[in-house]
């Protein structure tokens, strides 16, 4: 068994990285109402929903090699 096996509070106070004491306030209540949010999340119910996806992203660089490809012909991200 091991010997260590405490709280860890009891070995090291809570803390941030760069070892402030962390204070244990709650924190600020939301403005946003119960209708605002429940119009901006994607609710769904069984297999119908609202459908507020975000837009595909079609920006890119088109990739050599497009006659195999099964998964589309553009390359987003950095390209080094």
């Amino acid at each position: 068994m091991a010997i260590n096996n405490k709280p860890a509070e009891v070995y090291a106070k809570p803390h941030t990285m760069s070892g402030k004491a962390v204070d244990n306030k709650l924190p600020a209540i939301s403005t946003q109402t119960g209708k605002d949010f429940m119009n901006e999340s994607n609710i769904s119910v069984g297999n119908v929903s609202k459908g507020n996806y975000k837009p595909t992203k079609t920006s890119g660089i088109q990739v050599r090699g497009g006659k195999a490809q099964t998964k589309g012909k553009m390359a987003r991200g950095p390209m080094a």
